[in-house]
């Protein structure tokens, strides 16, 4: 670890400090034990979809959205289609991380009029230093990644776009290295993209990036894994691990009856995130329930945030289901990683 790095970690210590370590204390953490038939990695809550169809009026379902500790409950910036299908961003508020209540109206940027010709979808959501920060596929300039900060989730100030189009699947590394923020994505067109690798890219403010680098590549049909063979996206925030970064992914197979998106795992250098050490040979989790299976998409497992429980090491990871809902699985920090060093093939 470089100088930078140990100075990036203590700015994050003193910054999170007692005030977050106090509402963890207090918070409740989602969570249910694996049931003794499942011999899985994860395991799916007994009252999925906790987000179901049409969850409040006017809204025909919430889904590929993220959530994040907050004071001493949890906050969350949720993807939200009007029934004209057109996809929004609101806040979500949850003392359990179960049950939601969502704020009426979209979320608006103070510094920015606002455009209803700006789509907005899959966010993810991650505090740095204090801040959180929102990332999300836009359509202002887009489809490309979008960025936006605030303090309490009820101001937000709009960033500048971090690349130029096409660009899907923005997620931040959750601390800064060598003085730097991290950012996946993967480069993409304007359609359902013949693009589908992860690239790492850097910036020293969150406005200019660059320094991209390829991550890992879609694939696998030499190695006999259809699964990830058609493109691949970073999903939650990484967690930073003692075998390095756990980055949880989709991975994307089209089949003769459509795309099927399933959920893998991969185990970054902690100081070279490029660096792909272990890689899933197997997904995680595949849609077999019927609320995956059947939707506006059919076929749809995408993660998008996961929470944390550093005491325990639990780990609950949220997804959408078909496009259609909101889900969660467990696991633990520890199995995820364990299962994939066991069915690791890097290419």
């Amino acid at each position: 670890m470089t100088p930078a790095d140990t100075a990036d970690r203590q700015a994050a210590e003193r910054t999170g400090g007692a005030a977050a370590q106090s509402g963890a204390d207090q918070r409740s953490f989602p969570w249910q034990d694996r049931p003794a038939a499942v011999q899985d990695a994860v395991w799916r809550d007994s009252r999925n979809p906790i987000i179901a169809r049409r969850p409040m009026p006017g809204i025909q379902g919430i889904y590929n959205s993220a959530v994040a500790p907050f004071g001493d409950a949890y906050v969350g910036v949720f993807r939200t289609e009007d029934y004209n299908r057109f996809p929004h961003l609101r806040v979500g508020w949850s003392r359990d991380a179960i049950e939601w209540k969502f704020e009426s109206d979209p979320i608006l940027f103070a510094n920015q009029d606002h455009d209803p010709a700006d789509y907005a979808y899959d966010p993810r959501v991650v505090q740095i230093d204090g801040v959180y920060y929102i990332t999300w596929c836009g359509g202002h300039n887009g489809p490309t990644i979008s960025i936006a900060r605030t303090e309490d989730f009820r101001t937000f100030e709009r960033m500048d776009n971090a690349f130029l189009p096409f660009n899907r699947n923005g997620v931040l590394f959750p601390r800064k290295l060598g003085g730097k923020y991290l950012m996946l994505s993967r480069p993409s067109d304007d359609g359902h993209t013949p693009f589908g690798d992860i690239y790492l890219s850097e910036s020293p403010d969150m406005v200019h990036w660059g320094k991209h680098r390829l991550v890992m590549r879609r694939g696998g049909g030499e190695h006999g894994q259809w699964w990830q063979r058609t493109k691949i996206g970073a999903g939650p925030i990484p967690i930073e691990t003692a075998d390095g970064w756990l980055m949880i992914y989709h991975g994307v197979i089209d089949t003769c009856n459509g795309f099927v998106y399933s959920m893998g795992a991969a185990v970054l250098c902690k100081d070279d995130p490029a660096r792909v050490l272990y890689r899933t040979n197997r997904h995680l989790l595949t849609p077999d329930e019927d609320y995956e299976v059947f939707g506006h998409v059919p076929n749809v497992v995408f993660p998008c945030a996961a929470l944390h429980d550093e005491a325990t090491g639990r780990l609950a990871i949220y997804y959408g289901a078909a496009d259609t809902c909101t889900c969660v699985v467990y696991s633990t920090v520890d199995r995820i990683v364990e299962f994939t060093k066991a069915n690791s093939t890097v290419f």
